[in-house]
C-alpha cells in the first residue's frame, strides 16, 4: 500500500512526499483510516513505529475536512494532542508542522521549564491545532488563555508514560473541561491494566490496533549484556566507546545524579558528552540534544524521563549502564535505536546487584538476552549483591504531592519509625 490509497488530500500527500515516504508503515496502514472515520481508537506499538505521523496525518485531514465551507470570525482550537514530556510535545508539533505546511491549518506546542510569553502570543493569533504537556496546559487554562469548548479530537500520546509521571489527576482535570461529543484516540507502548481502566472511562466503543506484541522489543535490535563488576561499569563504557569507534551512544542512568556523575568520568576519559535529565534547563536540555543530533558530542547521558521522546531515526547504540528498576523501562530504552528501518545495537552494563531486575526485563520481554564477558572486565566472583535502593517512582511523588492524606500517613509513619529507633538506643 502507498500513501497516496489512504485516502489523504493533495496538500498532505505533498508533505509526506518530500519527507522521502512513499509506504505507509503498519501502525500508519490501520490507524490511518480508523481515524479518518472519525470513531475513537485504542493503539499500542512499539516506538519507532511512525505512531506519530499515524496519527498527526489524519487528524490534519479530518480538521479540513470539517473546516471545507466554514466562515469563522476567529479561529477555534479543534484538536488537542497532550504529550508527557517537553520533547515529546516539540517532537509532534514539528511533525504537525512538516505534514501541514501546505494546508492553511494553525497550531502551536505548549510546556513549563521556558517563558510563556511566546507560547501565549501564538495562541492569541487563533490555532486549530495545540499540542500540549499537561502543567502548562492547564496553567493556562486557568489563566483564561485557552479554552477546550470546541475540541473535536483528543489525542493522549504515550498515555502509559502519563500515567507513570502522576499525570492521571490532571488529565481527569482536563477531560471535565472537554466537550462530551468528540474522537478520542489513545495511544500507548503498552496496554498494562491501568491503561485499559483509563480508556474504559475515556474511550467509546473503540478500534483496536497493536502493532507488535506489548512489552517485546523491536527485531532490528540487537541486544548484549555485559556482565560487569559496579566500580568497572564506567571503565568498561569508554572502553567500549573507544575500542568500536562509536560516534553516537544514548546511555540511560537510573538517577539524575549519576547521569551527571558519568559525564564527569567520560569527559575525564577524552570523550565529549552532556547529561540530559529533568533538573536540567530547557534551554540546556534543547542543546545537548541538538548537539547530539548533530554529532557535536558522541554520548549523551540521560534519565528515563528526560529521554522521551528522544527521536533520531538513525541512532545506532544505546546502552543501559545501569538497568531500570520498571522492567517496562527497558523496552522504551531500547526502543530508541533500531527506528525507521534501521539496524541497532542495544547493550546493558550489569553488575551482580542487578540480576534480579535482568531476570525480570527477560521475562516481560520473553527472551534470554545473550551475554559476552569483555576481556579485562572479569567479574569478581568475591563481590557479594548489595540490594539496590529502589527510589521512589514519579507517580508515587506525584501522588504524595497531590494527596494530602497520603503525605499525613508517610509523616505519621516517618515519626513511627524514628520513634522506635530512639526505644533501641
Amino acid at each position: 500500500m502507498l500513501f497516496n490509497e489512504l485516502a489523504l488530500s493533495a496538500p498532505i500527500l505533498r508533505a509526506v512526499q518530500e519527507e522521502g515516504y512513499t509506504t505507509p508503515t503498519p501502525i500508519q496502514i490501520q490507524s490511518i483510516p480508523a481515524v479518518l472515520k472519525g470513531g475513537d481508537l485504542m493503539a499500542a506499538a512499539q516506538t519507532g513505529t511512525g505512531k506519530t505521523a499515524g496519527f498527526t496525518l489524519p487528524i490534519l485531514q479530518r480538521l479540513m475536512d470539517s473546516k471545507a465551507g466554514e466562515v469563522k470570525t476567529r479561529r477555534q482550537l479543534r484538536a488537542l494532542i497532550l504529550t508527557p514530556t517537553r520533547e515529546l510535545a516539540a517532537q509532534v508539533h514539528q511533525a504537525v508542522l512538516t505534514y501541514g505546511k501546505y494546508t492553511s491549518l494553525k497550531s502551536a506546542v505548549i510546556f513549563g521549564g521556558v517563558g510563556a510569553n511566546p507560547q501565549i502570543n501564538a495562541i492569541k493569533k487563533g490555532l486549530d491545532i495545540l499540542v500540549a504537556t499537561p502543567g502548562r496546559l492547564i496553567d493556562l487554562i486557568g489563566q483564561g488563555f485557552i479554552s477546550l469548548k470546541e475540541i473535536e479530537i483528543l489525542v493522549l500520546d504515550e498515555a502509559d508514560r502519563m500515567l507513570d509521571m502522576g499525570f492521571l489527576p490532571d488529565i481527569k482535570r482536563i477531560l471535565a473541561l472537554l466537550p462530551k461529543t468528540r474522537q478520542n484516540l489513545l495511544f500507548s507502548a503498552t496496554f498494562s491494566a491501568e491503561i485499559k481502566a483509563l480508556a474504559n472511562t475515556l474511550l467509546k466503543s473503540p478500534a483496536l490496533i497493536e502493532v507488535a506484541r506489548s512489552n517485546s522489543t523491536h527485531e532490528a535490535i540487537t541486544q548484549k549484556i555485559h556482565p560487569v563488576d559496579k566500580n568497572k561499569k564506567q571503565a568498561l563504557l569508554a572502553h567500549l566507546i573507544k575500542a568500536n569507534d562509536w560516534q553516537q551512544v544514548l546511555v540511560f542512568t537510573r538517577t539524575k545524579h549519576g547521569a551527571n556523575k558519568l559525564v564527569t568520568q567520560l569527559e575525564k576519559d577524552g570523550i565529549t558528552c552532556m547529561a540530559i535529565h529533568g533538573n536540567k534547563s530547557q534551554t540546556a536540555r534543547t542543546k545537548a540534544l541538538a548537539d547530539f543530533k548533530s554529532g557535536k558530542i558522541t554520548a549523551l547521558v540521560a534519565t528515563d524521563i528526560a529521554a522521551r521522546g528522544i527521536d533520531i531515526d538513525q541512532l545506532p547504540h544505546v546502552v543501559n549502564y545501569d538497568l531500570p528498576n520498571v522492567s517496562e523501562d527497558y523496552v522504551h530504552r531500547v526502543g530508541r535505536t533500531g527506528r525507521a528501518g534501521s539496524n541497532g545495537i542495544a547493550i546493558s552494563l550489569v553488575c551482580i546487584d542487578e540480576l534480579a531486575l535482568l531476570k525480570d526485563i527477560e521475562k516481560l520481554t520473553k527472551q534470554t538476552i545473550p551475554q559476552e564477558i569483555i576481556s579485562g572486565f572479569e567479574v569478581d566472583p568475591k563481590i557479594g549483591i548489595q540490594p539496590i535502593k529502589a527510589a521512589r517512582s514519579v507517580r508515587h511523588q506525584a501522588q504524595q504531592k497531590n494527596n494530602p492524606q497520603a503525605r499525613r500517613q508517610a509523616k505519621s509513619q516517618a515519626l513511627k519509625s524514628r520513634a522506635g529507633q530512639k526505644n533501641n538506643t
